[in-house]
C-alpha cells in the first residue's frame, strides 16, 4: 500500500537507548508477526537512523506492536535539535535482494 522512509538524526548520548528501543520492536515483531509490513531499520556513524516501512495492510500493524508505541514515546526529546522525524512516501525504484 505504501513504503515510508523515516530520518533522524539523535542526540549522541541518545543513540544507544534509541538502538535498544528500535531492537525491541524488532523483537516483538519476530515474537507476534502481525504481517502486513516489511520493516528496517539502520544507524549510521553520525546518530541519524532510517526506517524504511513497507505497509501492505490497513491499519497499519506497527500501530498494534506495544513496543513501537513504547519507541516513539519520547522520541522527539531522543533527538538533536531540528533533526527530529521526518516521514516521506517512497517508491521504489529498484533493489537487489531486498525485497525477494
Amino acid at each position: 500500500m505504501s513504503t515510508v522512509v523515516v530520518r533522524y538524526r539523535t542526540r549522541s548520548d541518545r543513540a544507544d537507548e534509541n538502538q535498544a528501543l528500535v531492537e525491541a520492536v524488532f523483537a516483538e515483531l519476530a515474537d507476534t508477526d502481525p504481517g502486513g509490513v516489511r520493516y528496517a531499520t539502520f544507524r549510521l556513524a553520525d546518530g541519524t537512523f532510517v526506517h524504511i516501512a513497507d505497509v501492505q495492510a490497513d491499519p497499519n500493524p506497527l500501530g498494534s506492536v506495544d513496543a513501537f508505541a513504547r519507541f516513539q514515546a519520547g522520541l522527539g526529546d531522543r533527538c538533536e535539535d531540528g533533526q527530529g522525524p521526518d516521514p516521506q512516501e517512497a517508491v521504489l525504484v529498484g533493489a537487489y535482494g531486498w525485497f525477494d
